[in-house]
């Protein structure tokens, strides 16, 4: 079985020409991205699930997603097809930008995506514009506490404030650069960690959108609510509810996320429900 590639360094931001669509994504470990690209031993289920598996010749998923089948490198290893139209930059802890491509998961890990793949290629072909996804994503971060807004009692959460200041630092060091941004949505995809304490959950999520359309977007920013459909209990329903509330002035909409968890056993790390099981295409249908 071949080993995973060790991630590539850093790219180069964004060329800052002309105007980008730009398109906020936050949450925990789902958005961070746990979709695996490649591998084929025993510690990826035999290579079930992974994207190369769902994209190889003859798949059905060609038609859908097929601009992302790899081709093959000398050594046997897949090469990526990358979009120039849309960039990738990364806030937080692992910091990479680039043309989006496999490689933006978990850690900056070149084996791994998550839901910009599929989410950055119709963002791009809806757009004349080029499109840049910013995203600030952490594992194991609950809105209770991690993400906790300042609208909310108590304390404001330390990841709330690196996913503000993190947008607002790319925002302004392209400013700085000449690019003109215009910030088009927000993307937010988190729950696991708040699965056992739904109660008061829908506020905060109000609270939290609020302050980012606030900090970073326009009152009217619209925002996409990803729903927790690889957990249990009543979380949906509260990320649904949210998403419905006045205050959210008909801009955000809930998206049921169950329908794409696929079987263990058809996936590459059977035992990680709290990633998909690390399905590729649990990443790209969402």
């Amino acid at each position: 079985p071949l080993p995973p590639p060790s991630p590539p360094p850093p790219r180069p931001p964004p060329l800052a020409k002309g105007r980008w669509r730009v398109f906020l994504l936050a949450g925990q470990s789902n958005m961070q991205g746990h979709g695996v690209g490649y591998g084929s031993g025993p510690e990826y289920n035999g290579g079930r699930g992974t994207l190369a598996h769902a994209l190889a010749p003859g798949s059905e998923w060609l038609r859908r997603f097929g601009e992302w089948a790899p081709s093959l490198e000398p050594g046997g290893a897949p090469a990526w097809p990358a979009r120039s139209d849309v960039h990738v930059q990364l806030v937080g802890e692992a910091r990479r930008a680039g043309a989006l491509t496999v490689g933006f998961g978990a850690g900056a890990n070149a084996n791994l995506f998550g839901v910009e793949l599929a989410l950055g290629s119709a963002l791009g072909s809806l757009f004349a514009e080029p499109v840049l996804l910013l995203k600030a994503a952490w594992g194991g971060k609950s809105l209770h506490t991690d993400f906790r807004p300042p609208a909310a009692s108590g304390e404001t959460g330390a990841y709330y404030t690196m996913m503000v200041d993190g947008f607002r630092a790319a925002l302004a060091e392209l400013a700085q650069l000449g690019a003109q941004t215009s910030v088009e949505g927000m993307f937010w995809w988190q729950g696991w960690n708040d699965l056992d304490r739904v109660d008061g959950y829908e506020d905060l999520l109000v609270q939290l959108v609020q302050g980012v359309r606030a900090e970073v977007g326009t009152a009217e920013m619209p925002v996409v609510v990803g729903g927790t459909g690889n957990g249990w209990g009543a979380l949906p329903a509260a990320q649904e509810a949210a998403a419905a509330r006045p205050e959210m002035g008909g801009r955000a909409r809930f998206v049921r996320t169950a329908d794409f968890l696929f079987a263990p056993e058809e996936s590459p790390h059977p035992t990680h429900l709290h990633h998909w099981y690390g399905n590729a295409l649990s990443y790209l249908l969402t």
